[in-house]
């Protein structure tokens, strides 16, 4: 797929194309939920900046393309606070976000990170129903001579079934539990030829990572075999492996904070359009599966506590509901800055991971020798 194109082309439109969808999804469901609680909608944007087209369409709400393809937004109708809100302005009567009661106002906010989990949950549903749900996803490949799990006795066609106890699904799973247990003893449970067998494993340290132990058994997978499913059976099955793909986010994110994990695995817009091309170049599953796991990334993205995203704005609305009035202005405003120094934060951040440790950092490295 596109693999016809210069790999720097394929990689923008493949970014394009997936970040595109994923905050239309988003912002739709801030629309739709608008819609069936009764706020009008000024204006839905894809992107930011100078509009590239636009339109009115028959309720007054403006469409807009914008320039910047790194967001979008829905301008709500009275959304600003009343002391802020433009005078000029004609407000319609029922129709304006801020006189709605604190319900209806969590449910639009919170229908964005909805509508991705929904679209998550879609994709891997019909991946599932037309090519099929990988099974088999922690057979052992191959084991690495002179490492740990060959020391182990683990054979090429053993599948691991848990780890200390804990079940295991896929492949990254295994990686996850594995790395930050460097030197730490570890309960491996295998399936061989019918028969159930454990055997103890310490991980040993990865090359190069001395200084923050990354732990590695010396095992790779093996090609996983694909079932077809229904469309009910693949709707629960992608409902499943969405919930799934959220907590192993979460329990990552929970690593890196805690030390557990290195940082480095933070990426953003540099790393997603890099991940996107390859995608791309591979074939239309592999693409459909990262816009899938993206949007998981999105929605869970949206609702931390943080001012400026949906769920801060959730966060402010429960205090609301709490105190049985809204927070300060003076409260509100601070908070914000407060989100907002966190989020660029956090995009300079990935962005510089992006750099030093994707593909531009390999090419100044090549060019510095």
């Amino acid at each position: 797929m596109l693999d016809f194109l210069p790999e720097f082309a394929r990689t923008i439109l493949a970014f394009l194309a997936v970040l595109g969808v994923l905050i239309f999804i988003h912002e739709m469901g801030h629309y739709l939920a608008a819609r069936w609680r009764g706020v009008h909608v000024d204006a839905f944007s894809i992107g930011f900046g100078r509009a590239i087209t636009s339109w009115t369409d028959s309720r007054g709400c403006e469409w807009r393309i914008a320039w910047i393809p790194l967001g979008g937004y829905v301008k709500l109708h009275g959304q600003n606070e009343p002391g802020e809100a433009d005078p000029a302005a004609v407000l319609r009567p029922g129709e304006t976000f801020h006189d709605k009661p604190v319900r209806d106002r969590a449910i639009v906010v919170a229908a964005g990170p909805v509508a991705n989990f929904l679209l998550a949950i879609l994709l891997f549903a019909g991946l599932f129903a037309t090519y099929g749900r990988p099974m088999g996803q922690t057979a052992i490949g191959a084991v690495a001579v002179g490492s740990p799990a060959e020391a182990a006795g683990l054979q090429p066609g053993d599948e691991i079934v848990s780890l200390d106890g804990n079940r295991v699904a896929r492949f990254d799973q295994l990686q996850r539990y594995i790395q930050p247990r460097a030197g730490q003893p570890v309960a491996v449970a295998v399936t061989r030829d019918g028969r159930d067998l454990t055997v103890n494993i310490t991980p040993a340290t990865r090359p190069g990572s001395e200084s923050g132990p990354i732990g590695v058994l010396g095992v790779q997978g093996g090609g996983a075999r694909f079932e077809r499913l229904d469309p009910a059976s693949a709707l629960a099955a992608g409902a499943a492996q969405t919930w799934d793909v959220s907590s192993q986010t979460l329990v990552g994110i929970w690593e890196m904070l805690t030390g557990q994990r290195s940082a480095r695995d933070l990426g953003g817009p540099i790393k997603i359009a890099e991940v996107s091309g390859e995608a791309a170049s591979l074939g239309i599953v592999p693409l459909i599966n990262l816009m899938a796991l993206l949007s998981v990334s999105l929605g869970l993205l949206n609702l931390f506590p943080i001012p400026l995203l949906d769920g801060g704005h959730l966060m402010f609305y429960a205090a609301e509901a709490l105190r049985g009035r809204p927070l300060p202005a003076r409260a509100l405003e601070y908070g914000f800055r407060a989100g907002f120094a966190v989020l660029i934060g956090l995009f300079v951040f990935a962005t510089w991971n992006d750099i030093a440790h994707g593909s531009i950092g390999r090419w100044v490295a090549g060019l510095v020798g």
